[in-house]
């Protein structure tokens, strides 16, 4: 695999979404995108791989697919393993592991075929395998078709590089930014999020109104990849898309210590200026000026059972001031409890499928500008 060949680059999403990431994978003009489970794939040479870890806000990794091959049994995986150009895209002295999974095939120990790809590549190409971190090679084995991948992010693109300070319970900033998509939001209109935590909904549109890339201050896996271009990948970086936004991004919280925390982590972000966080409780949330546009709010759901029950008086109030307040603007609500969504009274629109985050399936309920 050379920079210029083309090959297929799979985007992956919280499963549910995958639709709302292809379009915002459409949206920033790369190829032929379409939705499949899991994720978006698109087609594209080492550049496209490039670009989308650094423009796409929903993928939670880019993995570029390197070979796809049919085995039956353990010792034709390791002879296939063997063709693998390898020394195209990994390097000799860079560290690596592998990880497999098997699904629906007749190699079924996942173990046993990571270790024999592991040794294929230490035999061919000479570089030393690791316990943790390192390259990953993904090795997938389903209904006996092999898909060997290069996970070409690292760390999981969520983690933007500005985030030090979180709440127990953070929303993953790629999970955030496909949520904001599903509302419509383009960085042209007010937000304003009444229950802030860290910031990230927050901080997240105040990139999209300004346009800046999700991966701009952080590191990624390919850039220890045999193919990797310093030069050209510079030159990628320093284009410049910023803009200066039409309107500011609002948040605010009834935790003093939550809105410190969203502050630093939006000045870390340097979206300082598009934004502003105060201390209010629900009660005291009102819209800021300006033309209507936004609400987004992720309320404590309660994960453990007679919680729910608990929480009915805050989601009233939620809702009771949204209606009073915030006539034309729409609301995005993310809830893990359909009859918590029901409780605020708002007109929600029928809600799309859940998502799982942090070990349970949220919803977002979404509803049109309110009269």
């Amino acid at each position: 695999m050379t920079t210029d060949t083309t090959f297929e680059i799979f985007l992956a999403a919280a499963p549910g979404l995958e639709p709302v990431l292809c379009e915002e994978v459409r949206g920033k003009g790369f190829r032929r995108p379409r939705a499949v489970p899991g994720g978006v794939v698109i087609e594209g040479g080492w550049p496209e791989v490039w670009r989308a870890n650094l423009w796409i806000r929903g993928a939670g990794r880019v993995l570029a697919r390197l070979d796809q091959f049919r085995v039956v049994h353990l010792a034709q995986l390791d002879q296939r393993a063997r063709r693998v150009p390898w020394a195209s895209v990994l390097r000799p002295d860079r560290p690596f592991r592998v990880e497999a999974t098997c699904a629906a095939s007749r190699i079924w120990h996942s173990g046993a075929a990571a270790q024999r790809i592991a040794t294929a590549i230490r035999e061919t190409l000479g570089a030393p395998e690791a316990e943790a971190g390192g390259i990953l090679v993904r090795a997938r084995l389903e209904h006996d078709l092999c898909t060997i991948s290069v996970d070409t992010s690292g760390e999981p693109l969520h983690k933007r590089g500005y985030k030090e300070a979180v709440n127990p319970a953070p929303m993953r900033e790629t999970l955030a930014s496909l949520f904001l998509m599903q509302c419509g939001y383009a960085g042209t209109e007010p937000l304003l999020d009444p229950m802030c935590g860290a910031g990230t909904f927050v901080i997240e549109a105040a990139e999209i109104a300004a346009r800046l890339n999700p991966g701009r201050a952080r590191r990624f896996a390919f850039e220890d990849l045999a193919s990797f271009d310093a030069e050209a990948w510079a030159r990628m970086r320093a284009v410049q898309s910023r803009r200066e936004p039409a309107f500011r991004c609002f948040g605010s919280d009834r935790d003093a210590g939550a809105v410190e925390m969203s502050r630093a982590n939006a000045a870390r972000a340097g979206v300082e200026a598009g934004t502003e966080f105060r201390q209010a409780t629900i009660s005291d949330a009102a819209p800021p000026e300006g033309p209507p546009g936004l609400v987004i709010v992720n309320p404590p759901y309660g994960a453990r059972l007679g919680e729910g029950k608990a929480l009915g008086p805050l989601y009233r109030a939620l809702g009771q001031v949204l209606r009073a307040r915030f006539s034309g603007w729409r609301v995005g609500l993310v809830t893990a409890e359909p009859r918590l969504a029901q409780v605020t009274g708002l007109p929600f629109l029928p809600p799309g499928p859940p998502v799982p985050h942090g070990g349970l399936r949220v919803t977002l309920y979404r509803t049109a500008p309110l009269a």
